[in-house]
């Protein structure tokens, strides 16, 4: 694939590659993921970023490993609005995620096996290669107690580092790093109302969960260095001495944890979200800790929030947030991949689920023509190639991803369905008679975006612009027709007695797009003096005329002053109901 120069995902690739090569190490690039509670579009840029750029990798030819860790060992903070819980939640507070139970209804093992799973067949559909860890894995099998037993025996180096830290948080001249409300990524991350292991009887970085509660409110009160032997003290009051290098129960507060996990698994790329990157944030800090466990901080670009057109910042703590999920029952997954990718990582940029979404099938649908012709720009080309497909690393072949065979305008579809409510006898009628010069016999060459039309629709398409044909006639409007009025409706139906294309020919003469729309635009013209055919520039008084007469329409059809391509709804109606509607 030959990217320009100023390519993100090119540069991205060529700096990891120096990256590891500085550090003599192989590239291996990470995302990390808290199943806390819905894991919204802002979170898949987590997933995204790093993907692109493995992806970009392999298909340089170079060996690129992508991890995703699961913080499904972060505590649970807080109950959030999803369906399927309540405020019965709440005695879980404090206890890790994966032994908070999922909501009601759901058969996963427990809260973050629920919300894990979902975003897990989101990135199957999207083909995101990766290897999951889970926390609660690692910690709980003692994979880590070597990295545990260090950070407490430099406890005192650890602490010095992050007093510097919190003296920038509460100097006045950086409020941005107050951290007074919880943010996206840090809700993401485990940071968000964490501990950094500072309390009354000294510092210390391991936060264990209680034997008998099973949450983490708990003080380590006392640590001997060279038994190892722990003593916390429990909100709910019990107290417990344990042998620190046989517990498993318990976790490293998060900005000790992060780091150490870059040098556990040599991770050399991985992005953060905007609040990491100032000062006193977990990635900020991770460059001075990381180096205790023997690593450096890997190359971490700073991404910017991804929103949902209409909506405010998405929040993974808040229910009702559009996930990748439910992105994908709306977008094909080329078309998801390719919002992520043409953006650089510290663009903000909206996902349209409203009815701005189809402007974002139209734009797809323009690169893709763009891509086939003889100039298009290696940009485009590159854009295209990572959207609608990914390089294979088991098989080192590049898999291309499923895309509608005979894509339609997204526009077009969603009014056929709705117009049609989902009929697909009828779905399939106008659409054949959409394009009369290519067979559709058929609606699976349509299929996945008819499907995804379908669903958007059903569950998305704004109430206004839903379409609803009259089942009778306005009959008042019908008889307040001005003499003109009666005039159009009449040449519309039975045409001005010359034939086509001059002039006009009755409604049903021509039955297809092209006869229709000859037809409705023709009206306006040939009331004129004018042939229908004829191409007319710059005559405001019929433009006007003509958007006159198609308000008049919309009215005695749908009700309303909009609508549909009106060739398109009376194509969808039929000649005999339109008839019904309009006959003067």
């Amino acid at each position: 694939m030959n990217a320009p120069l100023d390519d993100w995902v090119s540069r991205l690739a060529d700096e990891a590659v120096a990256f590891a090569e500085r550090n003599e190490t192989p590239v291996k690039v990470a995302s990390g993921i808290s199943p806390s509670g819905p894991i919204h579009l802002g979170n898949l840029r987590e997933v995204m970023v790093p993907h692109l750029v493995a992806d970009e990798l392999r298909r340089r030819g170079r060996t690129v490993e992508h991890i995703i860790s699961w913080d499904d060992f972060d505590r649970f903070r807080k109950v959030p609005n999803v369906p399927g819980v309540d405020s019965s939640w709440e005695q879980h507070i404090g206890k890790p995620l994966t032994r908070v139970p999922a909501p009601h209804g759901s058969d996963a093992a427990n809260w973050a096996e629920h919300f894990r799973r979902e975003l897990q067949s989101a990135l199957e559909d999207l083909g995101v290669e990766y290897r999951g860890i889970s926390q609660s894995q690692m910690y709980t099998s003692g994979a880590y107690i070597d990295q545990v037993l260090h950070a407490m025996a430099q406890r005192g180096r650890i602490d010095s580092i992050l007093e510097r830290y919190r003296t920038l948080d509460r100097g006045d001249s950086s409020p941005a790093t107050e951290n007074a409300e919880e943010t996206d990524a840090d809700a993401m991350s485990g940071a968000a109302e964490d501990a950094d292991g500072s309390g009354d009887s000294g510092y210390y970085p391991y936060k264990p969960y209680c034997s008998v509660c099973g949450t983490d409110f708990t003080t380590v009160t006392a640590y001997d260095d060279e038994s190892t032997a722990l003593t916390y003290e429990c909100r709910c009051g019990h107290t417990e001495t344990v042998a620190l290098r046989e517990h498993t129960d318990g976790k490293l507060v998060w900005k000790v944890d992060w780091p150490m996990r870059w040098a556990y698994e040599k991770v050399t790329f991985e992005p953060s979200g905007v609040d990491h990157q100032s000062p006193g944030s977990s990635f900020a800090v991770g460059k001075d800790v990381a180096p205790i466990f023997g690593w450096k901080r890997p190359l971490g670009p700073m991404y910017a929030f991804v929103g949902i057109r209409g909506m405010a910042k998405m929040s993974s703590s808040k229910g009702g947030v559009p996930t990748a999920a439910i992105a994908l029952r709306y977008l094909e997954p080329p078309l998801l991949r390719w919002l992520y990718g043409r953006k650089k990582p510290n663009q903000s940029f909206d996902v349209a689920l409203d009815g701005e979404l189809p402007r974002t099938y139209d734009e797809w649908d323009a690169l893709v023509r763009k891509t086939a012709g003889e100039k298009a720009q290696p940009g485009d080309i590159a854009a295209y190639a990572r959207a609608a497909s990914v390089l294979d690393p088991a098989s080192g072949a590049v898999r291309e991803l499923p895309l509608t065979p005979r894509p339609m305008a997204y526009k077009t579809l969603a009014s056929i369905v709705d117009i049609t409510t989902g009929d697909d006898e009828q779905t399939l009628r106008i659409l054949a008679a959409l394009e009369p010069d290519t067979t559709l016999t058929s609606l699976d060459p349509l299929r996945p975006r008819l499907d995804r039309a379908s669903a958007w629709v059903a569950e998305q398409m704004p109430q206004q612009e839903r379409t609803v044909v009259r089942t009778e006639p306005d009959t008042a409007l019908l008889e307040s027709l001005t003499d003109e009025q009666r005039a159009g409706l009449r040449l519309l139906l039975e045409g001005s007695g010359t034939p086509a294309p001059a002039g006009l020919g009755r409604l049903e003469d021509d039955w297809s797009l092209a006869g229709i729309t000859h037809q409705v635009y023709g009206v306006a013209k040939v009331q004129r003096g004018l042939g229908a055919d004829q191409i007319v520039k710059g005559d405001k008084e019929l433009a006007a005329a003509q958007r006159a007469f198609f308000v008049l329409l919309y009215r005695l059809l749908v009700t309303s002053d909009t609508g549909p391509r009106l060739p398109t709804l009376l194509l969808a109606i039929g000649s005999d109901r339109v008839r019904s509607l309009l006959h003067p």
